[in-house]
């Protein structure tokens, strides 16, 4: 079991650290308990505890003497001063030295549980919150690479959504196409010349929190809610007041939540878990899915009600394979990116025959495949440039099986021909294969989208 968090007890009487560790030890906290002052310092820092507790008056040395050693060498270090003296004076005094709270003998346990409980989870908060701001400055450094036609489009929707203020966006897409870079991108938009300080971005993934876990991390819970609900608890729309929430894979959501959720996006409040009061919210909401959410809703698998609510407002992501011009230049971005990552100073650039190959792949896993073999090539590989050796062996197949049909398969007649009846009847074909589509038949003649709708409009193929 995993342990809720480590506690260090120090007292010179024997009984009182032995009560208080087997209590604190039942209710899941990892303990070391000393009845020695010398040489406590060592033993504090080589624990590395969230929480001490710590007696005040103790033969030798007393527990201010150490208060102070202790936060002089770790001003992080929580707290909490064991004492049989209730005056006013003695606790005045253990603040000022650091302390964060003090507990009067005897013991009542359940204040002790409750003293640790609260300590504890405010290490773990201000880990999380550290963790998130380490994951939220990756994150918004990641600009929306591309000129794509589409994605210019997107970019400038985007755009006035995000200056209207627009509270709600329905983000949809393959896998790994950026749905989450592209929400960051709108709530900056929104916020980031106009605040002094960082607004809230919080995401919370819907497929991967079990059902009876979701609910409490949206809308949180007061205490006694249920069985493990120790403390009352803020959801995500509570702790992103002022910001924005992502709610990832919007399509995996149980339908008994979605209404719950639906009621928070049209009425603007929140109902924490065992709560009775409905606690107003102001965030943005940005919902994103691989699914087709029409297709859910025909099958009973999402609230009509949701979805319409869901996608008054919504950015369709582009694949890869639609933006193929794109390709070079992402991995020109992330190359120069994990090139600083990993100090690779003499990698450089992509060779013009690594980089046709990139050219030619479909992409299944899109921007996020992409950016995963340039990392491999700049851990793994030596030399200056980006070979097509370097590249993973389907990345390679598709370029190969090109060049192996233009050097056999392709004839010039003795009496000429006009190239661009051939290419006419080269897309004529490939949009045949394709049964119209034109994304497949881009794939098919090796050329982006875009250059496949500019020969389609200019041979009037429509």
């Amino acid at each position: 079991m995993r342990s809720k968090g480590r506690v260090f007890l120090l007292d010179d009487d024997e009984l009182i650290v032995s009560m208080l560790a087997r209590a604190l030890s039942r209710d899941g906290y990892q303990v070391q308990a000393e009845t020695d002052p010398d040489g406590a310092i060592d033993k504090i820092h080589s624990f590395r505890p969230d929480v001490l507790l710590l007696d005040i008056k103790m033969p030798g040395k007393s527990g201010l003497d150490l208060l102070t050693e202790i936060v002089t060498s770790d001003a992080a270090r929580q707290v909490v001063m064991l004492t049989s003296d209730d005056t006013a004076e003695t606790a005045v005094k253990a603040m000022k030295l650091g302390a964060i709270d003090y507990l009067t003998k005897p013991f009542d346990l359940d204040e002790v549980k409750l003293v640790v409980g609260k300590l504890v989870e405010r290490v773990d908060l201000r880990q999380e919150v550290d963790y998130l701001r380490r994951i939220s400055a990756e994150l918004t450094d990641r600009p929306i690479i591309g000129e794509a036609s589409a994605l210019l489009e997107l970019k400038q929707e985007a755009t006035k959504l995000a200056n209207a203020g627009v509270p709600v966006i329905l983000i949809t897409g393959e896998s790994g196409t950026g749905k989450e870079v592209f929400a960051r991108f709108v709530h900056q938009l929104r916020h980031g010349d106009r605040d002094s300080r960082p607004a809230p971005f919080i995401g919370i993934n819907c497929a991967a929190l079990p059902e009876s876990l979701i609910e409490s991390e949206l809308f949180g819970h007061e205490k006694g809610a249920f069985t493990d609900a120790k403390t009352e608890k803020k959801g995500v729309f509570e702790l992103a007041y002022g910001g924005s929430i992502l709610l990832d894979e919007i399509g995996e959501m149980k339908p008994s939540l979605q209404s719950k959720l639906l009621r928070v996006i049209e009425e603007r409040v929140v109902r924490r878990v065992g709560g009775r009061r409905d606690i107003p919210i102001d965030a943005a909401v940005f919902a994103t899915t691989n699914r087709d959410l029409e297709q859910a809703v025909a099958q009973g698998e999402f609230r009509r009600d949701l979805f319409f609510r869901l996608n008054a407002f919504s950015l369709q992501l582009p694949p890869l394979r639609e933006r193929q011009d794109d390709v070079p230049v992402l991995a020109r971005f992330f190359l120069g990116r994990f090139c600083k990552r990993y100090n690779r100073t003499t990698l450089t650039d992509l060779s013009p025959e690594a980089e046709a190959c990139l050219r030619s792949y479909e992409w299944p896993g899109n921007v996020r495949e992409l950016r995963n073999v340039i990392e491999r090539v700049v851990v793994l590989e030596g030399g200056e440039s980006v070979l097509p050796e370097h590249l993973p062996k389907e990345i390679l197949g598709g370029g190969a099986a090109r060049g192996d049909l233009l050097a056999g398969g392709i004839s010039l007649p003795d009496g000429g021909i006009s190239i661009e009846e051939v290419a006419r009847k080269l897309i004529e074909q490939a949009l045949d294969r394709a049964g119209g589509n034109k994304t497949r038949a881009a794939k098919l003649l090796g050329m982006s989208y875009d250059a496949l709708r500019y020969q389609i409009k200019k041979f009037e193929l429509e």
